[in-house]
């Protein structure tokens, strides 16, 4: 096992598996911790004795979202800023499967690149938040198209404006996850295998044909949601989001 910014990659025979491990943070993402998932993913796309890829976090927490002032101090002119967006987009085209076990919180982008994984288990516990307006910001991740796709535009609405937390149990039952389980790991280890031992190019094929009538479409998203992100991370509202944040208070936008 190595150790690369917080993110523990390790092969399991056919499975690579790629563990958010910044437990003291509360597994928030840094850019370079992005860097090492990009890494990760773009290792098992180019290695053929690897079928799978399974991302997890701690047993009590998935990710708590991006590190804020890791991502302020970025915001300025740094080239690491596209790190998030390059992310999203290796993710989302990404031709083999990937698994996701979530424990505890999954915070912004924890919920979001949920959307562009193939099997999702997570705890019965577990929070699912997309809290982007609550911080004077905008959709991320492609959530303003799939998310109305398969919710519909008022449980959509409730997600991603009012930013209400989500249990696993309910995000089972809306189909943001496959099941809310005692141990999610163990059940997405069991698929990972599965799939591992499948015929790869038949499964590579079928999940081209379920994402490739709108992949165009998404990808066009992406970058216009990160443009209109970009944007609010300048705004008023959002510093003071982020301000109020930091020092532990609530939010004044009047």
């Amino acid at each position: 096992m190595s150790k690369v910014e917080h993110v523990l990659q390790q092969q399991d025979g056919a499975v690579l598996v790629l563990q958010i491990n910044r437990p003291d943070k509360k597994n928030a993402l840094t850019l370079d911790m992005y860097q090492a998932l990009i890494d990760g993913l773009l290792l098992a796309a180019e290695d053929d004795v690897i079928r799978c890829v399974l991302i997890s976090g701690s047993a009590d927490c998935f990710t708590s979202g991006n590190d804020i002032l890791d991502f302020m101090a970025a915001s300025v002119g740094s080239d690491k800023a596209a790190l998030p967006l390059k992310f999203l987009q290796t993710i989302s085209t990404f031709s083999k499967p990937v698994i996701a076990a979530v424990a505890g919180d999954a915070v912004g982008i924890g919920t979001s690149m949920l959307l562009h994984c193939d099997l999702v288990y997570c705890t019965k516990d577990a929070r699912f938040q997309l809290p982007f307006a609550r911080l004077g910001l905008v959709p991320e991740g492609g959530t303003s198209l799939l998310l109305p796709q398969q919710l519909g535009h008022r449980l959509a609405f409730e997600l991603l404006v009012l930013g209400s937390r989500v249990s696993g149990v309910r995000a089972a039952e809306l189909g943001l996850v496959n099941s809310a389980l005692d141990h999610p790991l163990s059940e997405a280890k069991a698929a990972a295998a599965q799939l591992a031992n499948m015929a790869p190019q038949a499964v590579k094929l079928s999940k081209n044909m379920m994402k490739s009538h709108q992949q165009a479409t998404l990808q066009t998203v992406l970058v216009d949601e990160v443009e209109q992100f970009k944007e609010r991370l300048a705004s008023a509202e959002a510093k003071e989001a982020f301000s109020a944040f930091i020092e532990k208070r609530q939010p004044n936008f009047s």
